[in-house]
């Protein structure tokens, strides 16, 4: 109940972390087989180099498109890129034609008005083991240094037809090419003090969640055992109600839920940073987080108690109460983010306890929330307390323990 949620948070989170920074920070490496002699493909090569997010391996001259598929299958880089021995002839006509129909639409005298020029395209070759996502993100890269160069050629002719110079001054071509507007990336939030969301933000409040409901096997096979051997009964001879121990169960499990979490965000906090991780920033309203964690807890106990009053058998009680736990987690958002779900999950998300619990815990961590900023994720977890006392109570009464 605490070791294996604390194993998973540090794991994932540091899955997750290295995906962040090699998406961001880390260099990628990449293998590109050259087979343009022109100015064009030095172009491209020296912003592949200078671009930030490759780490260049160019083969020889003599190389051929096996030696490169050799090195991706012994992963030396798992991205590969050719680039065409027409790739400087290409761009060059290309940029002519469209300075020779630019200078013709502007009435400037021109004598030429080329057809559009067919390009052999660059081929990209990658490792089977990398996702769909990357190799988007990588061809992006890869399509804006293109443009880049492309841009450059243009540029430089529409100069040199207009001044009938051949060379563009190097200011003036920065001013043009190199020119962009810079973009910010600030986090919407409730509150100013929010600190940019990383991959502890993330999976610390989820692996919390998943570790509290995972208390439908202690405290689920604990009701299983104590129906079988007939302690129930026995309980129902003592002179006190028997709500009373299913209180006191309940009590008990929720601050074992609630030491869970202390556990797991201590570790969030001042272990993370000794592994090479962000730390985990603690919101600001502590009132809110804890009101949260306890409803959290009291909703993972009323679920644990709902799977042991129904299972039979302690095995029955431990498959039926993990695979549920799982299931709750996929579609509530754990496993894969909530808004990457299709569209026909959307509405089924919202019968996961964990999605509830989640979205909760995510307005504190993520959105800087406060206590009132949580009622709309807070009455559903209570609304789906209160079901799940209902449907025991019911069942308990059925089976005659009332």
């Amino acid at each position: 109940m605490f070791m294996m949620p604390i194993a998973l948070a540090i794991i994932i989170a540091s899955v997750q972390n290295s995906t962040y920074e090699l998406v961001s920070n880390k260099k990628i490496p990449i293998i590109i087989l050259n087979n343009d002699t022109g100015e064009a493909g030095k172009e491209l090569l020296k912003h592949v180099e200078t671009g930030g997010m490759f780490i260049p391996q160019v083969l020889a001259s003599n190389s051929t498109i096996i030696d490169l598929q050799k090195k991706i299958d012994a992963k030396e880089a798992l991205v590969g890129v050719i680039i065409p021995k027409t790739y400087t002839e290409e761009i060059a006509g290309k940029a002519q034609n469209v300075a020779v129909k630019a200078l013709s639409i502007l009435a400037v005298d021109s004598t030429e008005n080329k057809d559009s020029i067919s390009s052999t395209p660059l081929i990209l070759q990658y490792h089977p083991v990398l996702q769909k996502s990357f190799i988007q993100g990588v061809n992006a890269a890869l399509n804006s240094m293109l443009q880049i160069v492309q841009s450059k050629y243009i540029v430089r002719d529409l100069y040199s037809s207009i001044n009938d110079s051949a060379v563009l001054p190097q200011d003036l071509e920065d001013q043009i090419l190199h020119n962009a507007t810079p973009i910010n990336e600030v986090p919407v939030s409730k509150s100013k003090q929010t600190a940019i969301p990383n991959a502890t933000q993330h999976n610390i409040p989820a692996w919390t969640i998943f570790a509290m409901f995972f208390v439908v096997i202690s405290l689920g096979s604990s009701i299983v055992r104590e129906k079988n051997s007939g302690s129930f009964l026995r309980l129902k001879t003592m002179p006190t109600s028997f709500s009373l121990a299913i209180i006191a169960k309940q009590i008990t499990y929720i601050f074992i839920t609630f030491l869970q979490a202390v556990v797991i965000f201590s570790i969030g906090k001042f272990l993370f940073p000794f592994l090479g991780l962000p730390a985990l920033n603690i919101p600001h309203d502590i009132i809110g987080l804890i009101l949260v964690t306890i409803i959290c807890g009291w909703c993972a106990t009323s679920f644990a108690i709902c799977i042991g009053v129904f299972s039979k058998t302690q095995e029955q009680c431990n498959g039926i109460g993990a695979i549920s736990i799982v299931l709750f987690a996929a579609i509530g958002g754990l496993l894969v983010p909530s808004f990457a779900m299709p569209d026909s999950f959307q509405t089924i998300m919202r019968f996961s306890p964990l999605y509830w619990c989640l979205e909760a815990f995510y307005g504190l961590f993520l959105e800087g929330g406060v206590l009132k900023d949580l009622i709309i994720n807070i009455m559903p977890l209570i609304g789906i307390i209160v079901v799940l006392q209902i449907i025991a109570f019911v069942k308990m009464k059925e089976q005659q323990y009332f």
